[in-house]
């Protein structure tokens, strides 16, 4: 796995590169608050990786990734316009963009700044319009504090890990808990103050308007995210017309159950055209 830096708007961005072909189509990552890179590892470093061009990046302040150097950095606009330059400067503005939590949040609100995007992948991301949605979007859950917080202790750090797994789940939590201790404290805080303001752009009207095929994921044993909610979704471009449920998973399939996530994967890779 190739470990490499692009500067995007004076900014050092770490980003991890798979040995993929060539000749196929990039895949782009974007991880979760108070995560990085390396939690696509799992998926990289397995047959998916070889068969596509796979780049993951370090949101600032994530990771290997230099802290953001305003607060506006740490917010959806703010991440979105790193996703676009970091595509810009790879030369990779046609991949397909593939967002967990917190990344497919930052996908959508760049979507409409990469038309020449292959499509986008989301999970763990329900679309809101305003902050009133997040009541309806999201599950009730004492972990999702810590997530939006500058000071995080160690047992506040592995409650919000068991959150992205299915309840009985025994998934090694080290590398989650790691990541979040890791992370600029202001990351969170400053998501958490901008999306409470509204600071974030209309994702039901930017789905709604989408142009390539956009597929929504979701783990059966999701503590974090309504199914409910996603079921009600309806835009043209959803991919297969339903969002598509991973048995056995919660809010990181990725990690818990990677053979299945990348059967998903290949199958919109596949119908892309990829």
């Amino acid at each position: 796995m190739k470990q490499s830096n692009v500067n995007v708007g004076g900014q050092h961005i770490a980003y991890v590169e798979s040995p993929g072909r060539a000749d196929a189509r990039t895949v782009v990552f974007v991880h979760g608050n108070s995560s990085s890179a390396r939690t696509w590892l799992p998926l990289l470093q397995q047959d998916f990786g070889t068969r596509f061009r796979c780049l993951a990046l370090d949101l600032p302040g994530h990771g290997r990734s230099e802290p953001a150097r305003d607060d506006a950095g740490y917010s959806l606009p703010g991440y979105a316009a790193v996703l676009t330059g970091f595509a810009q400067e790879i030369g990779v503005t046609g991949a397909v963009f593939v967002g967990w939590s917190l990344g497919g949040q930052i996908v959508m609100e760049a979507a409409p700044g990469l038309p020449d995007a292959g499509g986008f992948v989301v999970f763990g991301a329900p679309p809101v319009a305003t902050p009133a949605d997040m009541a309806e979007a999201f599950l009730p859950n004492p972990a999702m504090g810590a997530l939006f917080t500058d000071q995080v202790s160690e047992d506040e750090a592995r409650l919000a890990a068991a959150s992205f797994t299915a309840p009985d789940s025994s998934l090694d939590l080290a590398e989650f808990v790691a990541d979040i201790l890791a992370t600029d404290g202001r990351a969170r805080a400053g998501l958490g103050a901008s999306a409470g303001a509204g600071r974030f752009a209309d994702e039901l009207a930017i789905v709604s308007a989408l142009r390539r095929p956009m597929a929504v994921l979701h783990g059966a044993e999701e503590q974090l995210v309504s199914l409910d909610y996603l079921r009600e979704l309806d835009f043209p471009a959803l991919w297969r017309g339903e969002v598509q449920v991973i048995p056995g998973a919660g809010h990181a399939p990725h990690q818990e159950t990677p053979e299945a996530f990348a059967a998903l994967l290949n199958e919109f890779m596949t119908d892309v055209g990829a």
